[in-house]
C-alpha cells in the first residue's frame, strides 16, 4: 500500500471517529416511556407539539397564508385598468405585468407599460409603473424611450382607487357582526 492510500485511510478513520464522537454516545430515537403506547395518542401528541402533520388536513385550510391573484386587490385593479392593452408577460409570483406595444396608429407611436408590485398592501408606494414610448420612422427604425409625463401618476391613481374599492367590497362581504352572549338571550 502506498503512502497516499495510507494517509487517505487514516483521514477517513479520523473523520469517522470525530463524527461518531459528536453523537454523544446517544442512540437516535426517543425514550418509549415518555410516549403513550397507543399510536393514535402518539400522533395526536406529536401534532399538538408541532412535530408532525396529517395528510387528511390538506386542502382544509391551515395556518399558512397564500395570496392568489383573485384575492389581491392591487393585482385585479391593475389588470382591470390596462385591460384594453395586450399583455406580453404576466407573472403573479414575480409580481410583474408587462403589456405588449399598443398603438392607435397616430404618428407611428406606441406605448408599453410595465407594472411591478412592491407590496400587496393598497398604498401609494406599492407600485412601480414605467411607461415606454416607441416612435418609428420606418418599420425597423424605431426609437424607444421612457415616457415622461403624467400618464404614470394617472395610472397609479386609477389602480389605487380601484384597489381601494375592491378592498372595501371584500371587507363588506366578509363582515360578520359580533354577537355577544347577551344578544343571543
Amino acid at each position: 500500500m502506498n503512502i497516499a492510500k495510507k494517509l487517505k485511510s487514516l483521514f477517513l478513520i479520523f473523520l469517522t471517529a470525530i463524527f461518531l464522537s459528536s453523537c454523544g454516545g446517544k442512540l437516535p430515537g426517543a425514550d418509549a416511556r415518555k410516549y403513550p403506547p397507543n399510536p393514535e395518542e402518539r400522533v395526536k401528541k406529536n401534532i399538538e407539539e408541532g412535530r408532525g402533520f396529517r395528510l387528511s388536513n390538506v386542502g382544509k385550510g391551515g395556518n399558512g397564508t397564500f395570496d392568489f391573484a383573485s384575492s389581491n386587490e392591487l393585482w385585479r385593479a391593475s389588470l382591470d385598468t390596462i385591460d384594453f392593452m395586450p399583455l406580453a408577460s404576466v407573472n403573479y409570483g414575480g409580481g410583474i405585468i408587462i403589456t405588449d406595444w399598443y398603438s392607435t396608429d397616430v404618428n407611428n407611436e406606441s406605448i408599453k407599460i410595465s407594472i411591478r408590485f412592491l407590496t400587496n398592501e393598497v398604498r401609494s408606494d406599492a407600485l412601480d409603473i414605467k411607461v415606454f414610448n416607441r416612435k418609428c420612422e420606418a418599420q425597423f427604425n424605431c426609437v424607444i424611450t421612457e415616457k415622461p409625463g403624467n400618464l404614470v401618476s394617472e395610472l397609479t391613481s386609477k389602480i389605487l382607487k380601484t384597489a381601494a374599492i375592491y378592498e372595501k367590497q371584500k371587507k363588506d362581504k366578509n363582515f360578520k357582526p359580533y354577537i355577544t352572549s347577551d344578544a343571543k338571550n
